[in-house]
């Protein structure tokens, strides 16, 4: 029995040699990414924020938690952190990492957004509407999105029952320096 159990496994081996699947490339270019070989990595916040723009939240945090370890936590890294753990609803982690992000920087447009988005879910109206006020004056009232959320946030504290006139209205969040923009799913 011992010569056949060899021999299969052997037989398995060289076959398992002669694929082309295994640990490199295939055909079709779909594969994870080995180590660069030009020493050059891709930043992780990019990663993280392209991942946020995927909807693989968790994986996003990954990386946002890997660009922190490797840059520090400043207001970019602070600012994924919290975007993406009010993803995961995580409202009071993510609140901690706003509001350090906007007393690091207070000129940080996408913190502020991301911010006033936690206070709306949390039930902070007046306080959302003020951190949208900031959101859009340092941003230079060149956002539509920030000035979208900011007009709900007051139609909501005029009137607490207000429900929006369209019925996909709901607030952006904002990722990256280039202010991009994916909408929060309220819990």
């Amino acid at each position: 029995m011992r010569p056949i159990k060899s021999f299969v496994l052997i037989s398995l081996t060289v076959l398992a040699a002669c694929s082309s699947g295994g640990l490199g490339g295939s055909a079709d270019g779909v594969y994870a990414p080995g180590i660069a070989r030009n020493g050059q990595e891709v930043d992780p916040l990019v990663v993280g924020h392209r991942l946020m723009a995927a909807g693989e939240f968790e994986l996003a945090l990954e990386a946002y938690t890997r660009a922190a370890s490797q840059q520090g936590l400043n207001v970019d890294t602070l600012s994924a952190l919290g975007s993406a753990n009010l993803q995961l609803g995580r409202l009071g982690q993510a609140e901690q990492f706003l509001r350090r992000a906007v007393q690091e920087q207070g000129d940080f447009p996408a913190a502020w957004n991301n911010l006033g988005v936690i206070l709306m879910e949390r039930g902070k109206i007046a306080e959302a509407a003020e951190t949208f006020r900031r959101a859009y004056a340092t941003d230079s009232g060149n956002s539509d999105e920030i000035r979208d959320n900011l007009r709900l946030a007051l139609a909501k504290l005029e009137n607490p029952g207000y429900l929006g006139t369209q019925e996909n209205e709901e607030f952006q969040l904002v990722y990256g320096e280039d202010v991009n923009f994916i909408p929060f799913e309220p819990l």
